[in-house]
């Protein structure tokens, strides 16, 4: 549809656990980029009082998240941009007495730069393949892509920013990078964008995160976040 129906600009609106009339923004990368990992260890299967028999894909899999939290610290220029390889689930065995055939493992992988992003996928198949390789193991290494990075293009942002400050008063801020990601990135990829957050915590409650099931919105954020799309909308709309 934008082939037909290209917009000027986009601007794009989440609600965070902050306190209402609360609005933070940042020029560049706000969002990370979000890539799936799947990580298959295939051993031998064994009894567990012989390990000596089998080849245990459980330690070999330990070996392997415990590596992979070395590429980001370790491996990846930390000057340049922040980096998470995160393995969320590990699944393997049936018992407590016998080493299975294989393990496998989920993870997830965000960062800001498209280099580096190409770099992590890189760096954690060779860890992977050479850990497992080691032990006589193999490690199948699969990396979904998924998000890109949400970039907000930094003359417009630098432009409209204060628009969002007349809205907030006080309240306005600037937000460091958040590993979290979103799909409004695509949009980003193509048009000028700018992506902020407004807060949207409960009143005299724990803020929870937005993923958490115990997540609460305040509904007196909607007021709030209508003013500033609104102002935005008009300002834009005028200025240029």
């Amino acid at each position: 549809i934008f082939s037909e129906l290209k917009p000027e600009v986009m601007f794009g609106l989440h609600v965070i656990p902050m306190p209402v009339g609360k609005i933070t923004v940042r020029s560049q990368g706000i969002l990370a980029s979000s890539d799936g990992l799947h990580i298959k260890v295939k051993g031998k299967q064994t009894h567990g009082a012989m390990p000596w028999n089998g080849i245990d894909p459980i330690v070999v899999s330990s070996q392997i998240v415990m590596a992979l939290q070395t590429i980001p610290s370790r491996q990846v220029d930390a000057t340049k941009t922040p980096s998470v390889v995160t393995i969320g689930s590990i699944k393997g065995g049936v018992r407590g007495n016998i080493i299975p055939d294989e393990v496998e493992m989920e993870g997830t992988i965000r960062t800001f730069d498209q280099n580096i992003r190409e770099q992590l996928h890189e760096r954690i198949k060779r860890t992977a393949e050479n850990i497992a390789a080691s032990a006589g193991a193999t490690a199948e290494v699969t990396i979904t892509q998924g998000y890109p990075a949400t970039i907000n293009d930094p003359a417009l942002t630098n432009k409209m920013a204060p628009v969002l400050q007349r809205v907030a008063g006080e309240g306005f801020g600037e937000t460091g990078p958040v590993m979290a990601s979103e799909d409004f990135a695509f949009f980003a990829q193509d048009i000028p964008s700018m992506y902020y957050f407004i807060g949207s915590a409960p009143k005299d409650q724990p803020a929870y995160p937005n993923h958490s099931p115990k997540f609460v919105v305040n509904e007196d954020a909607l007021p709030m976040g209508v003013s500033a799309m609104t102002a935005l909308v008009l300002d834009y709309t005028q200025s240029f």
